[in-house]
């Protein structure tokens, strides 16, 4: 199914966005919503996350009406899970949301082999420590060119006074 030339711009203004958060790092669905000046789409950010093809030949869902082209057999996504860092997206919570059986372990491992400690509760929910891990800027890198006001090391969070 073809999307519209506005669901299109929302996809790839998401995964240009995502791609910006730095190594090791984390934010929320709703911070990228914010930072693309639609405050109340965090869950279109998680269906855009959701809908991010693999460069294979078929993308996530098996529909391949969207692709750009079909070289040698196999499907190129400009947009794709393997320069997309999908997994630094988790909810507000700091939790890992759940989409399907071990989705969650999944994004928890890739985190960890980024560096950043992932805790599992007793009830195999995952957190992560905005804390120490969040990535919440006023404004996109991309965007200005310089860091955020506050942000001296340019690392996305403001500096405590």
């Amino acid at each position: 199914m073809t999307r519209t030339d506005e669901a299109e711009w929302w996809f790839n203004a998401v995964y240009e966005a995502v791609q910006e958060i730095p190594h090791s790092r984390v934010t929320t669905y709703g911070h990228i919503a914010r930072l693309l000046g639609h405050p109340r789409r965090a869950r279109q950010v998680g269906i855009c996350l959701k809908h991010l093809p693999s460069n294979s030949n078929s993308n996530n869902n098996g529909d391949d009406d969207d692709n750009d082209d079909n070289v040698s057999g196999h499907t190129y996504h400009h947009f794709h899970s393997d320069n997309v860092p999908w997994q630094r997206v988790i909810n507000s919570k700091g939790m890992i949301s759940h989409r399907g059986p071990g989705s969650a372990a999944h994004q928890a491992t890739i985190l960890r082999q980024e560096g950043v400690s992932v805790e599992e509760d007793g009830m195999g929910e995952f957190h992560v420590d905005f804390g120490h891990y969040g990535w919440f800027p006023d404004r996109l890198p991309s965007e200005e060119g310089v860091s955020s006001v506050g942000d001296e090391d340019g690392d996305g969070n403001r500096s405590e006074g």
